[in-house]
């Protein structure tokens, strides 16, 4: 069960919901959440509460938090478990009527090993140390996972140069790669064509669903609650924290309707908008309480930079432009002609049109890159037209029809097409001097992998900025 924050006259109600997961394994199967704790104002504030006639307990309009954290995608569940571990009282509060439903279950639930990252990066140095954190935590959680491996492959003998400098850039992250001959991978995937190779043998592929939903229970166990149906507006720095504007969202969810960039995301994605928060309409301004915290964490995947540019007293100059770079897969019809993954040499904005599996075995192709500029995720059937094109440069044997439409997802770019990628950006009080403010910009690829050790990492910059 999950929480759902709504406003009522001058009380905020804290009722449960039930949730389903959805994702690239199965978008219309159950999940089971484990029982959330009480609520943290309920253990603060007391003294205004009541509990209404439905047995749902109702808070002042107007209250305290300790830690909020805006996103309940994997990365931000990661950081309230830490935050929760360490003491924190969290409020996790999520937009959509369940936790990750965005980018965190619209991907290739792949495990990186640290590849392709420059050296001494964010991305490099989270990803490997992530990695070995993952691979522990589904150990000891019992999340399913597998090191299956991974073969990047050069099609033609031009690109076995590219195939150097990944080795290279590996070598220099730490990672260790096994040079392969054509003979040598095909001796080890008969289907594959190429003119050379590189192994990663500690590439896996991850449940994603059971991850996310082991971190919220022990997130939960700490203490931490989850209130989705729940959006941060607009905020406003004050000098001892921050004061959060918090709208229900559980009318446009309970009619089925698909979160959508805010209205001016386009120009927010230009870099142009102004950082005032916006005025709400009437309906939504009966549906908005405040809320006060210490600490946000913005952790809000695509619209993390939106959400930035709504908090007054942050200074816009410090607010990436956003860009949206949709990936699409396709699924394959029969059986898995390949018991490893196949990635072929990285393109502008993503790593190819490359081979993934599922833990049933079941292979996935995707994503590609096409640069949208609204958030919505239905594939585009015409599509596989380039999908059989680049599948085929390391596996001819590709039938045609054998591609399925399967699902999409949404990097959240902070670089422009054609631009090198951008590292993650996660920023404290040294990047842009407010204390109550940690930012977290373009969490893409590796964001999965890395999750554990970014939230290491922000647990480390809400310390100092609370002087714990």
């Amino acid at each position: 069960m999950l929480i759902t924050v709504a406003k009522i006259g001058r009380w905020i109600e804290i009722s449960e919901i039930s949730i389903r997961a959805t994702g690239p394994r199965d978008l219309d199967h159950d999940a089971t959440v484990p029982q959330h704790r009480p609520h943290p104002f309920a253990r603060k504030r007391r003294d205004v509460s009541r509990l209404s006639p439905r047995g749902r307990v109702y808070y002042a309009a107007m209250d305290e938090a300790d830690v909020v954290i805006a996103g309940a995608g994997v990365v931000g569940l990661a950081i309230a478990r830490a935050l929760a571990r360490a003491g924190r009282d969290v409020l996790i509060l999520e937009a959509a009527d369940a936790f990750g439903t965005g980018t965190s279950s619209r991907n290739s639930e792949v495990i990186h090993a640290g590849i392709y990252y420059p050296q001494g990066s964010l991305k490099a140095r989270l990803c490997v140390a992530g990695r070995d954190l993952l691979y522990a935590y589904c150990e000891a959680h019992g999340v399913p996972f597998r090191r299956c491996g991974k073969l990047i492959v050069a099609t033609t003998e031009a690109q076995l140069a590219d195939l150097e400098k990944i080795h290279a850039a590996a070598r220099a992250n730490g990672v260790e790669l096994q040079r392969l001959s054509a003979a040598e991978a095909r001796a080890m995937e008969p289907e594959l064509k190429c003119e050379g190779a590189l192994l990663s043998p500690v590439t896996g592929i991850i449940d994603s669903h059971a991850y996310m939903l082991a971190l919220l229970g022990e997130a939960e166990q700490h203490g931490a609650t989850l209130a989705c149906n729940s959006r941060v507006v607009s905020a406003r720095v004050e000098s001892h924290g921050i004061t959060l504007r918090i709208a229900s969202t559980e009318s446009a969810t309970a009619a089925g309707e698909t979160a959508a960039l805010p209205s001016d995301a386009e120009a927010v994605r230009r870099g142009d908008a102004s950082s005032s928060p916006r005025t709400l309409d009437g309906a939504e301004a009966e549906n908005v309480t405040e809320l006060r915290a210490r600490l946000l964490i913005n952790s809000a995947g695509l619209y993390a930079p939106h959400l930035a540019r709504r908090i007054e007293g942050f200074p816009a100059a410090h607010v990436p432009p956003a860009y949206f770079a949709k990936g699409n897969y396709f699924t394959l019809a029969g059986r898995s002609p390949f018991a490893r993954l196949v990635y072929p040499i990285p393109e502008p904005g993503g790593l190819g049109v490359h081979l993934t599996l599922d833990l049933a075995g079941r292979a996935r192709f995707g994503p590609d890159v096409q640069w949208v500029d609204t958030c919505e995720y239905s594939v585009d059937p015409a599509r596989s037209a380039r999908f059989y094109g680049a599948i085929r440069q390391y596996w001819p044997a590709l039938a045609d029809g054998a591609l399925q439409p399967a699902y999409c997802g949404i990097r959240p770019k902070i670089s422009p097409p054609n631009a090198p990628n951008a590292d993650f950006r996660i920023d404290g009080a040294a990047t842009h001097g407010v204390p109550s403010v940690i930012h977290l910009f373009g969490i893409e690829s590796p964001g999965l992998t890395a999750s554990l050790a970014i939230a290491d990492y922000v647990a480390q910059l809400a310390a100092q900025s609370s002087g714990r």
